[in-house]
């Protein structure tokens, strides 16, 4: 991340930057939600964040379908069974000052379009620093419970959560289906004892409270879980067959007559004021408290209006999380070293003397680029100040020069690939530098087929970083459909690969079968493994659902090569537009792009198509809808948010594919587009009935 004002960024910088922090967010929310094993603070995850929803803001047209503003969490890990919430697990967007959240205070009333007069009510509860989890009740009796994992789908641990002695087995009076929302955690007290009989038996103890809950709750053995001592709070609903309450406070005082683990702390708070003094006094108590905690939550107390604002792909629209400042510390920057990345951008990276803060060690920070370095000059031997951050990565806040000793050259940025000599170029008005060696460089084919395999990918289990290194290195893997000539060339490359050193015969098979298990693929997923730029979750999910199966995609990117309307069709997919469409239609422009996508279509047995829409009985479900002109009974924002709530599938411009038109008052030139089309155009009345059914 740079610290460049957003005002003075160009249209290309923002672009760059913004792919930048949409990798490294990515990166984190995989390590923390599915490794337990952060690579940064809360605080510097949270001003990476901040920084990208800025950017965002100040450049709506670059925003990225993929951008991890519109995701949750990273895909559950293996050894559990999975479990999808019938209701998403998201995640909160975060305020960092005052400001914040009285601008979330001022959504909600634009929003459901309040007077000033109107009430609106907020609960304030502490925002607890643990492992998130659903627990489902069926006709009373505890049923399952399941991680947060991708948002999703997550992890199974039944088993485990039933040996918390917080958790109910029995809730008299609940509905007939009843899913709560909580956090699983670890009190300091314990957390020390536990890190205290890890070390005596010779164990590696635990980085925090955090680590140590969700690491006991992830055991595959539930005795292992048993023995370690953790924590339940609840706080939030998931599915119900019937409502409970008409408001949050009284969701949570229904919560407590039902015997569960409710937090003592919430207030219902009337205004912003109120809201801003809790958060001040609960960080005062924050030291003293038994358990960890990170901020305070708001949430809009009324539960109609809650489903009125409904939400992002990430994030519900009526809470936030006002977040706690971070804590700094200061270390040397050893050496400046350069990364390549699968798309050929040259990272720089400071090797940092490993620090300890909050008992978690900081030992790497990247520099992002070439102006970062330049910008906050950035040498070998200097003293920076860091954000405190977990195992790797953190941000340098800044260099203290007063500390420098003598007078270290500038570090000079490689205008040459490290890795394989090739030139590395810098566009005109482009912050990044890359290698202009494309898949002739190895460090990009490597990193390609590190993206390939990765969990949100293929999810190929035993395929890490050090075997796609062995494989690319013995040449027995040059790209994704030489992993599937691997696996069928099973008697041929198994004795080879079981003689080298860290392999085995079980090692190989157990390789081989997690390939097999791959020729059955979700299309979205196929399509996010290609790697293709400004392509991550979100996007692939949305052409998968757009085209419906490979072989429709496939040959509406050839046409869209040469068809204005493929390309327009392309473009018209909500979030896509123009810069996305463009680096599709450029991957597809490159013949050994085209080959090597077909010859890892021809090694798969199964590209599953697009889920249909979850929303089957609504008349709306996979329909294509244009919103124009100036709503009446709700905002924009509402009435977008309540169609793809419906199944429908909202975009931004009209064309021969779109199923409806909606106007409301001045409407403007899509509805005579739509009329030109023959695309039907409803009144916001019509469109009302015939969705709301």
């Amino acid at each position: 991340m740079t610290d460049t004002p957003i005002e003075a960024l160009t249209h290309l910088e923002a672009a760059a930057e913004l792919t930048r922090l949409g990798a490294r967010i990515r990166r984190l929310d995989q390590a923390y939600h599915q490794d337990d094993q952060p690579l940064a603070s809360d605080a510097e995850y949270d001003s990476l964040v901040l920084r990208l929803r800025a950017l965002e803001a100040r450049f709506p047209e670059l925003a990225r379908p993929d951008s991890p503003t519109r995701s949750v969490g990273a895909a559950p890990v293996d050894g559990f069974a999975k479990i999808r919430h019938a209701v998403p697990m998201l995640s909160l967007d975060n305020a960092f000052s005052d400001a914040d959240v009285a601008e979330f205070a001022a959504k909600i009333r634009r929003f459901l379009a309040l007077s000033d007069q109107e009430a609106v009510a907020v609960m304030a509860e502490p925002k607890i620093d643990g492992l998130s989890i659903s627990l489902r009740y069926e006709h009373g009796a505890f049923a399952r419970g399941a991680t947060r994992g991708d948002g999703a789908e997550g992890e199974d641990v039944t088993r485990n959560l039933l040996t918390l002695a917080d958790l109910p087995r029995q809730l008299v009076g609940a509905p007939e289906i009843f899913e709560v929302r909580g956090e699983v955690f670890m009190a300091r007290a314990d957390f020390l004892e536990l890190n205290r009989r890890q070390e005596e038996t010779g164990n590696k103890p635990f980085a925090n409270p955090r680590n140590a809950a969700a690491g006991s709750l992830r055991q595959l053995d539930p005795k292992i879980t048993a023995g370690r001592p953790l924590s339940l709070f609840v706080y939030g609903a998931g599915e119900m067959s019937e409502p409970v309450a008409g408001s949050h406070h009284e969701f949570l005082d229904r919560l407590r007559a039902w015997g569960l683990p409710v937090n003592p702390l919430p207030r219902l708070c009337q205004d912003t004021d109120a809201m801003l003094a809790f958060w001040r006094e609960v960080g005062e108590m924050r030291a003293d408290l038994p358990y960890d905690i990170d901020g305070v939550v708001y949430k809009l107390d009324r539960i109609d209006w809650q489903a009125r604002m409904g939400m992002k792909d990430r994030s519900p629209r009526w809470a936030i999380a006002h977040k706690f400042p971070a804590e700094q510390v200061t270390t040397r920057v050893a050496k400046i070293q350069i990364q390549v990345g699968r798309t050929g951008a040259l990272t720089p990276v400071a090797l940092l003397d490993p620090v300890t803060v909050g008992g978690v060690v900081v030992s790497r920070a990247t520099l992002h680029n070439e102006d970062e370095i330049a910008r906050k000059d950035v040498r070998e031997g200097d003293r920076v100040v860091v954000q405190r951050a977990g195992d790797v990565i953190p941000q340098i806040v800044l260099v203290r020069t007063e500390l420098r000793v003598g007078d270290p050259a500038p570090f000079v940025f490689p205008d040459h690939c490290p890795e394989c000599g090739a030139l590395a170029e810098r566009g005109e008005g482009e912050a990044v530098r890359r290698c202009t060696g494309g898949l002739t460089c190895p460090a990009q084919a490597k990193e390609r087929l590190r993206h390939f395999v990765s969990r949100d990918a293929f999810d190929i289990e035993g395929l890490g970083d050090k075997n796609i290194e062995f494989l690319w290195d013995k040449g027995y893997v040059r790209q994704p459909a030489d992993l599937f000539a691997l696996e069928a060339a099973n008697a041929a490359r198994l004795e080879k690969l079981e003689n080298f050193d860290g392999w085995g015969k079980r090692s190989v098979e157990k390789l081989f079968a997690a390939i097999r298990a791959r020729r059955v693929i979700a299309f979205e997923r196929l399509i996010f493994a290609l790697g293709i730029r400004q392509v991550g979750e979100a996007t692939a999910k949305r052409l998968a659902r757009h085209y419906g199966s490979f072989a429709a995609w496939r040959s509406a990117m050839d046409t869209a090569l040469v068809n204005d309307e493929a390309r327009a069709d392309l473009e018209s997919i909500e979030d896509i537009g123009p810069a996305v469409a463009a680096e599709i239609r450029a991957f597809f422009a490159e013949a050994h792009n085209r080959d090597a996508l077909d010859r890892l279509a021809g090694a798969l047995e199964v590209i599953q198509d697009a889920r249909a829409p979850s929303h089957q009985t609504s008349p709306v479900a996979g329909r294509s809808v244009v919103f124009t002109g100036t709503l009446v009974t709700r905002t924009r924002a509402e009435a977008k948010a309540r169609a793809e709530a419906l199944g429908a599938k909202v975009v931004g411009s009209v064309s021969k594919k779109t199923d409806y038109v909606v106007a409301g008052a001045d409407p403007g030139g899509k509805v005579t587009e739509a009329k030109a089309l023959g695309v039907p155009v409803l009144s916001e009345a019509e469109w009302l009935t015939l969705s709301e059914g």
